[in-house]
């Protein structure tokens, strides 16, 4: 690799680094090319960008972040970067589901906004996140439960007094 594509390579990554939201660190050794091809594929359903690097140059592209210094333990052996760069969680959880089918593909960890996540942090925290579509669904509902509790308590009266006559007439014996 000659000064001008390290330089170049440098500079790709010190932009994905910039842009994202989370990354997420694996070692992929023993894996045949189909199944990096499978994980490649699931990466970009969701929007997720995936490279294979040179360690040495993330420590390049990193220097002057708060977590330059604690990155170091992620990069060794063989590795590959997955940036999402929208949900935090969302690379995580194709990690993790994608583990299950090929055990040979590892967590070395991750990285969220300035923290670096042990790989157990990206396993059992990063990778369980409610994603976008979930967390607005929440506050929907949150935003809803009043109205609708409203509702039922306007409702009540009527439907008191609709069961109190079907009460009399069981009552009366007219069933």
């Amino acid at each position: 690799m000659n000064r001008t594509e390290r330089s170049d390579s440098i500079q790709f990554l010190r932009e994905r680094f910039d842009r994202m939201v989370s990354a997420v660190f694996v070692d992929f050794a023993g894996m045949t090319v189909e199944d990096v091809t499978k994980l490649r594929e699931e990466f970009r359903k969701v929007g997720v960008e995936y490279r294979v690097v040179k360690n040495n140059l993330v420590h390049h592209a990193v220097e002057g972040r708060p977590y330059a210094g604690s990155i170091g333990t992620l990069l060794s052996g063989m590795t590959g970067i997955a940036w999402s760069f929208e949900e935090p969680g969302i690379a995580a959880k194709v990690v993790k589901a994608f583990v299950k089918d090929n055990p040979k593909l590892k967590i070395k960890g991750g990285v969220v906004e300035s923290d670096v996540l042990t790989a157990a942090s990206v396993e059992n925290v990063l990778a369980t996140m409610p994603g976008k579509d979930e967390l607005r669904s929440t506050l929907l509902a949150t935003f809803m439960a009043p109205m609708q509790g409203l509702v039922r308590q306007l409702n009540a009266p009527r439907q008191n007094f609709a069961y109190l006559l079907d009460a009399r007439k069981r009552q009366l014996g007219g069933e």
